[in-house]
């Protein structure tokens, strides 16, 4: 059987998905108009909604039921 290869994160996921989202807006913005620009903006407004979510479910103000 195949064992999953593991490693620790240097960064947390909020880091990873602000420096995905910054360097999908650079390279946008590089481009010219068109599909391809459209799919790299679209992916970085993605990871930025993902970043609210992941702050949101961490945040203080969520607590399971009790």
């Amino acid at each position: 059987m195949l064992r999953r290869r593991r490693f620790k994160q240097s960064k947390t996921l909020h880091e990873r998905l602000a420096d995905e989202a910054a360097r999908l807006r650079d390279e946008a913005q590089a481009l010219a108009p068109g599909r391809r620009r459209e799919i790299l903006l679209r992916r970085a407004r993605q990871d930025e909604t993902a970043i609210q979510i992941e702050s949101w479910l961490h945040s203080p103000g969520l607590r399971p039921p009790t």
